[in-house]
């Protein structure tokens, strides 16, 4: 094609998608301001149906918006794709809950739309419906089974930065909607105390400031409902401000003190800023308010509560603190430095701030100072008398059954042990020695030392441990063992999976099979994820790989000796002691009476399965014929049990040139042989007459 010719198809292409799209505007326009007979007019000449402009915007969006039910039936008539989505995932049956049109709703959903289906911000048509305050929407979309607790979900980077988790209930709260939030409570069955993942739940978003505004007097009916409903008062909000701090700015006399009558209430609390309720009444100047929290007890001794009245010139405010003993006290910050490296920043920040202290626990419930979420409750950060501390807060009910567990758990070397326990105002403060991380962080980090033998090795104690209190752990994932400083590992269970065994074989097997994966898992440093891994991810070049590969196996397979008996596998054998049994055996053998020798000889060189049929060929063979020339001309034959005699005379009788070539013995035949060892184990351990020849001290004990 001439150049020319090429050029001007360009510009007939653009002219032809820049009328499209000029199309596509003035339909979506028509249709958004109601001009009806401009849109029949479009339709008539060939618009798009369903063309999209800015946004992703369709025809049938921009219809149901206006709330035109007659233009939505052309459309949909006319070939309007239903299901089409916006740029940020919404869908018109969405768009329909947000105007709240109950009657596009119910002709909507007859075209097989999800009710909880949600746009690319977690956003379902019933939070939407919530979002605007619109009641006849929500109770239409119930009625068609929409979840009423569904949480907004959030993409892998959002929840790292704590975001989404929101409900319906919180975008109501949020709004100021006192009708809706009575609607979703008591008709819908709303929780009042879900958190989203910033662990705010919805009298905090009560508390918090709308783009739509809303007046006080529905922030404190809100509220109270909230309280009524039994809210949890202890929730913070994202700068760790509680909902008696939020109350005091903004001055809802009413809500401070329906919160004060909450015996449950922290009055000392304070936020991340290390301001309290009382210190943000003198700041505002709220006489009334700093009244009531002084009345109720609130300390007069942090912050320098008169200097900021006067300041403010406040000669009231002053003398209200001066009746009350206002002092201030320095809180300068000593030379204090964490042990831990880990959680060495957010320990110095908790330990420079003020914060209440709960007995002798120093501890700052929020996200900043979170290093666990569990479905038990949350772990945080905490100084115990100065102690470096990790704290399970809990209910004081299931903080009484957990401690009385964890108290059992005392004299074992590898569970996770009770430190401290604190108890104030429901709550049950847990205290444990800090660790630095967990076993999946620990294999994942590339400048940690790993010792998979010694790792496995805790484990396996830690579960037998349980197992001998008598539970079954029943999720033994990486994330479950914990390390300290020096790499000592303990296991945990903040889910509340464990269950009692008594009776119930099926537990511990469950128990075994989970550490056959996790055992694997570890062996493959973590590369793949749990549930992924195999034995072919196993490199095989390792001294212990064949006895790990048959004690995987055992334990998949429930094996008789169960996990007391599996803990003194060879795998968990030094090399030394794994030579030194194969040398046992023959020299058990050669002392036996003739029968039972050929029965011993038996047990070891018959049947298919026998390794190295050819040994004589893979040793050096210069050791061999050194060996040969020291027996007298007497050759070795290729049966196993030759090969064992082979191993005994070479170690009993050691010969310089021998050394020279082989170095260490041990090491020699275990890597020349790595299948010997779990064979012979294997064949003699089954065996009623010579299990007994496997029974070896560990010279490296």
């Amino acid at each position: 094609m001439e150049p020319r010719a090429h050029s001007q198809q360009e510009a007939a292409t653009t002219s032809s998608m820049q009328k499209a799209e000029s199309i596509a505007s003035e339909l979506n326009d028509a249709l958004r301001y109601g001009q009806r007979e401009k849109v029949l007019e479009l339709l008539e000449n060939g618009a798009d149906v369903n063309s999209k402009v800015e946004s992703g915007w369709t025809p049938l969006h921009s219809a149901v918006q206006s709330g035109d039910k007659e233009m939505v039936q052309l459309l949909l008539a006319k070939g309007a794709h239903p299901h089409a989505r916006k740029d940020n995932g919404g869908t018109v049956f969405i768009e329909a809950a947000m105007v709240g049109n109950v009657e596009l709703l119910e002709l909507l959903f007859d075209y097989g739309f999800n009710i909880n289906d949600s746009d690319n911000n977690g956003f379902t048509a019933f939070m939407e419906a919530a979002w605007y305050g619109m009641e006849d929407a929500l109770r239409f979309l119930h009625s068609k089974g929409a979840d009423v607790n569904l949480q907004r979900t959030a993409s892998e980077e959002k929840k790292k930065l704590n975001k989404g988790g929101k409900t319906a209930l919180m975008d109501a709260c949020l709004g100021g909607y006192f009708s809706v939030v009575k609607t979703l409570i008591q008709e819908m069955g709303a929780d009042v105390n879900i958190c989203d993942n910033e662990g705010r739940n919805a009298l905090i978003h009560t508390l918090k400031d709308c783009e739509r505004g809303k007046s006080e007097s529905d922030v404190f009916e809100i509220g109270r409902f909230l309280l009524d409903c039994g809210v949890d008062v202890s929730c913070k909000d994202e700068a760790g401000k509680t909902a008696l701090i939020l109350a005091v700015q903004r001055k809802n006399t009413s809500l401070v003190k329906a919160l004060l009558d909450k015996d449950v209430i922290n009055i000392d609390d304070a936020g991340e800023d290390g301001q309290t309720a009382l210190m943000v009444a003198v700041e505002k100047s709220a006489y009334d308010i700093a009244e009531m929290l002084c009345e109720k007890g609130a300390r007069t001794d942090v912050g320098d509560l008169i200097a900021v009245a006067n300041r403010n010139r406040a000669t009231e405010m002053a003398r209200l603190l001066q009746k009350y003993n206002a002092r201030f006290v320095s809180t300068k910050p000593d030379n204090w430095e964490p042990k831990s490296k880990c959680w060495r920043r957010q320990l110095q920040s908790l330990h420079d701030k003020y914060r209440p202290m709960i007995g002798k626990l120093k501890v700052f419930v929020h996200a900043s100072q979170r290093i666990l979420s569990t479905s038990q409750g949350n772990i945080y950060l905490g100084l115990y008398d100065g102690m470096e501390v990790a704290v399970w807060a809990n209910r004081h009910a299931k903080g009484i059954e957990e401690k009385a567990f964890l108290d059992q758990c005392g004299s074992c070397e590898h569970l996770l042990k009770l430190f401290q326990s604190e108890q104030e105002k429901g709550c049950m403060y847990l205290c444990f020695a800090l660790w630095e991380k967990n076993l999946e962080e620990h294999l994942q980090d590339p400048d940690d030392q790993k010792d998979y033998k010694g790792i496995m090795k805790m484990i396996f104690q830690a579960v037998r441990e349980l197992h001998s209190l008598g539970f079954a752990h029943q999720a033994l994932h990486p994330k479950n063992f914990l390390l300290d400083l020096g790499g000592k590992i303990y296991l945990a269970d903040f889910d509340g999976t464990r269950k009692l065994t008594e009776g119930k074989t099926e537990l511990i097997n469950k128990d075994l099979e989970n550490l056959s994966k996790l055992m694997l898992y570890v062996l493959t440093g973590g590369r793949k994820p749990l549930n992924e891994v195999s034995t072919e991810d196993m490199a095989s070049g390792s001294m212990d790989y064949e006895e790990a590969l048959d004690l995987i196996d055992s334990l998949a397979s429930h094996d008789e000796r169960g996990l007391e008996g599996l803990s003194e596998h060879p795998y968990f054998w030094s090399k030394q002691k794994k030579f030194n049994m194969l040398k046992n055996i023959w020299n058990k053998i050669k002392d036996l009476p003739r029968n039972d020798k050929k029965d011993a000889f038996g047990t070891l060189n018959a049947g298919k399965s026998i390794p190295y049929p050819n040994w004589t060929k893979q040793v050096d063979q210069e050791i061999l014929k050194i060996m040969t020339y020291r027996s007298n001309g007497k050759f070795y034959s290729t049966k196993i049990t030759d090969l064992l005699r082979f191993i005994r005379n070479l170690d009993e009788h050691p010969d310089e040139r021998i050394s020279e070539i082989a170095g260490d013995y041990a090491e020699y035949f275990l890597k020349l042989y790595p299948k010997l060892t779990i064979f012979a184990y294997n064949r003699l351990r089954r065996h009623p007459r010579y299990s007994h020849y496997i029974d070896i001290l560990d010279p490296s004990a």
